[in-house]
């Protein structure tokens, strides 16, 4: 639904002081436990952020895309581990039920994936297939009225609390690439699956990565979201709403990040003034935020064209490739800007140095979305649509 002016402000106003008041002042605290309190994602609950991409009639927020990445925006503010809790229901957990999933499907399982009672991970990468998603080897053999699943999944987010796994498998072992594959929604209960321990990671304490094996596990053939061959499909449609949230959270840090700089270099004197009074640092702030406000600019224009029904896969593309790849250089800069203190743990700088490494490799690599823009820019070419 699109949401008017005043209820978008009055969520975002809401979220703002959240993220304010619960989230920032206990990063360093989540970064050394590696863990999200359990009374934050509560309140999270309370707040309807796991369902923000759930339709109103299954228990969601239902947001336009345009309202869902100005929340991103704010979440991305703080520590990443906060919008990971949910992010996954956002997201790349939820959205192949809502864009694919049957109304039997939809009731099953979206109030809860809403309410946060149920977390939803998306079980696509593999040791041999990441950004290569159509040579996934992991297979689901029909048996029945039942597929049987074998396969291994790798840096699964959210694997070790998800209840649901929207998990990708080989249906067609004999058809080569993303036609063989097939979607299906996978109840954690069911026999045979078992998750690794969560990663130990560079970045993103409080997010968790895992492993997860599937060793003849037994999944009704109504849990298969779409039709038989149409998984690749799915999950490219997954990954082009999540492009423009991953911008935004992006996005978000990059706004933090400058905030951080320029209020350090206001405070800290050398040569007898402020840094912030030297050209250079100047330099860098002011080429943080005429890169960040690009970034912003982008994300709402892709989302808006996104609520109005085009086709964003390029936009989505060009967006995710450029706010990720900035917001590393605002991080960079950041560090540069304390210097020494960018350094110290202390400060939290080189927190968001190590958590924003990671946005230019989920959701798609840079390199992913270069190819993508090539492709589709050629394909408008030979449409005459260039």
């Amino acid at each position: 639904m699109a949401f008017d002016a005043e209820i978008r402000q009055a969520l975002i106003d809401q979220v703002r002081r959240f993220v304010n008041e619960k989230c920032i002042p206990i990063e360093g605290q989540v970064a050394e436990t590696d863990e999200v309190p359990q009374n934050v994602v509560d309140e999270m609950k309370q707040l309807g952020l796991f369902g923000l991409a759930v339709p109103e009639e299954y228990g969601g927020l239902g947001l336009d895309m345009e309202t869902e990445c100005l929340v991103a925006l704010e979440l991305g503010r703080t520590s990443p581990a906060f919008r990971s809790v949910a992010g996954t229901n956002i997201g790349i957990g939820s959205q192949a039920l809502v864009l694919f999933g049957t109304e039997e499907q939809k009731q099953k399982w979206l109030p809860g994936i809403a309410s946060g009672d149920y977390i939803a991970s998306f079980a696509l990468t593999e040791p041999e297939a990441g950004s290569d998603a159509g040579s996934l080897r992991t297979k689901a053999i029909r048996d029945g009225d039942h597929y049987v699943i074998n396969g291994s999944k790798r840096y699964i987010t959210n694997a070790n609390k998800a209840q649901l796994f929207t998990t990708m498998a080989r249906t067609d072992p004999d058809t080569p690439g993303g036609k063989g594959v097939s979607a299906f929604i996978v109840d954690r209960d069911t026999p045979g699956i078992t998750v690794g321990k969560p990663e130990q990671k560079m970045g993103q304490q409080g997010a968790h990565a895992c492993d997860v094996i599937f060793e003849d596990v037994r999944v009704p053939a109504e849990n298969m979201i779409g039709s038989e061959g149409e998984g690749f499909k799915v999950a490219m449609s997954v990954l082009d709403k999540g492009r423009l949230h991953i911008s935004a959270v992006a996005t978000g840090a990059s706004e933090r990040l400058i905030k951080e700089m320029v209020n350090y270099a206001m405070e800290r004197e050398q040569f007898g003034k402020p840094i912030a009074q030297h050209q250079l640092i100047q330099a860098m702030m002011a080429d943080s935020q005429a890169e960040t406000y690009a970034a912003r600019s982008m994300i709402l224009d892709a989302a808006r064209r996104r609520d109005a029904g085009e086709n964003v896969t390029m936009l989505a593309s060009s967006t995710k490739l450029f706010a990720c790849e900035a917001t590393g250089r605002v991080a960079d800069r950041a560090v540069q800007v304390f210097g020494g203190a960018g350094y110290i743990t202390d400060y939290g700088i080189e927190r968001f140095y190590r958590d924003v490494r990671l946005f230019r490799l989920y959701e798609g690599t840079s390199q992913i979305q270069q190819i993508v823009i090539a492709r589709e820019l050629m394909k408008a070419a030979k449409a005459d649509q260039l």
